[in-house]
């Protein structure tokens, strides 16, 4: 069911309440939805064609991505996964071969070793990138963790974006955003992918 926060409510309210409303979903219920959308994004062309996929690594309640991760590369996918640089702010994809080369880094999350290096802009053409999000509404805009690393990535990349949300993570109103927020293009929930656009 969609949600009926509007724009009125601050990025903050925002976080706190979809965390919660994630993290209350029965772990069998989670995992259902997560196979759906890894099957679905398997059969959608800006996914299953891009020579390179750039995916965050979940944790907690997010969108379970490390299945679709070993499901990509061990069809001899590329796969990029990001890795936090604190001092600048800034999130780089370095691409990997395997879940067993990431460690705790930045945040407490799975990145690649800090001398691993990073992918070029020149190297992103024609990739596809998936979004983590604690909701989004349909123009794609979306509320974050507060800390601006994929929308200052997100400014520069040039391919696809899509985000990853279980329905119960679309807001059926428009969410308050700025203008470093960058929407994407995408959104793949359980029941299918829309285009933002």
């Amino acid at each position: 069911m969609a949600s009926s926060y509007g724009t009125d409510a601050d990025k903050r309210s925002l976080r706190d309440a979809y965390r919660r409303m994630r993290e209350d979903v029965p772990q069998a219920s989670r995992r259902g939805a997560d196979a759906a959308i890894c099957r679905i994004l398997a059969g959608f062309p800006p996914s299953a064609e891009a020579p390179l996929v750039l995916s965050y690594v979940s944790c907690g309640s997010e969108v379970d991505t490390r299945a679709l991760i070993e499901g990509l590369l061990a069809r001899g996918r590329r796969v990029g996964v990001p890795r936090c640089d604190v001092s600048r702010h800034q999130l780089g994809f370095c691409e990997i071969l395997g879940l067993d080369e990431l460690a705790r880094g930045a945040h407490g999350l799975l990145e690649p070793a800090a001398d691993a290096p990073a992918l070029s802009v020149s190297e992103l053409g024609g990739s596809a990138c998936l979004v983590p999000g604690l909701v989004f509404d349909a123009q794609g805009q979306r509320v974050g963790y507060g800390g601006g690393y994929y929308d200052r990535f997100l400014a520069f990349y040039p391919g696809e974006k899509i985000g990853l949300a279980r329905l119960a993570q679309i807001s059926s109103n428009p969410l308050p955003h700025d203008a470093h927020d960058v929407a994407v293009d995408f959104i793949a929930t359980e029941s299918g992918v829309w285009s933002c656009r």
